[in-house]
């Protein structure tokens, strides 16, 4: 039940000791952190793993300085792009700078972050929702498939995953984040 805690209550959780926070915490966030490497700066896997690795070490030891526990992601962000950003200046010191450009692309963060708000969103929806969703978009089952599997007509599964998206198109409309065209 910890994956449904805001991130505040997790963080407030982990700063009590709580292992298990802990790992909620890493997992809701580390598929966060590794795509700011890879597909924000593009670091090689190897560079991303140490980066992911020291962005976590220095969660766990800073965490007591975090001001707002309601803003632990910006947090995690900038630090994960401080860290991104001293992995490409140690590796231009190592070896010659191949022709890539390294500059953020605010579309690219952008993505990144909205992507990880409809994930979110996503796990508020209920667990039928969530799986029809998941088959058709995340695993890229059609609905001849997932009708299969489910054991439910395939017209059955268009108007569920049509509702489900109508339900999720709500839920991210009722946030008090800005859309990303409204940022624009």
């Amino acid at each position: 039940m910890l994956e449904a805690l805001t991130d505040a209550e997790l963080v407030q959780r982990c700063r009590a000791g709580d292992s298990e926070a802990w790992n909620t915490l890493v997992e809701r966030f580390s598929r966060y952190v590794y795509a700011i490497c890879v597909k924000g700066f593009r670091l090689r896997e190897e560079d991303a793993e140490d980066v992911f690795q020291d962005v976590f070490t220095r969660v766990y030891t800073h965490l007591d300085k975090l001001r707002d526990d309601a803003a632990v992601r910006p947090w995690i962000a900038q630090l994960t792009r401080r860290l991104c950003l001293d992995s490409i200046a140690r590796s231009s010191k190592e070896q010659p700078a191949p022709e890539q450009d390294f500059e953020e692309s605010s579309d690219d963060f952008a993505e990144i972050e909205d992507a990880f708000a409809v994930r979110e969103a996503v796990t508020t929806l209920g667990e039928a929702c969530q799986e029809i969703l998941d088959r058709f978009f995340a695993q890229d089952q059609s609905y001849r498939t997932i009708s299969a599997e489910l054991d439910l007509p395939a017209g059955t599964i268009a108007s569920r995953i049509a509702r489900c998206l109508r339900k999720l198109r709500e839920e991210l409309e009722g946030r008090s984040e800005p859309s990303r065209e409204s940022r624009e």
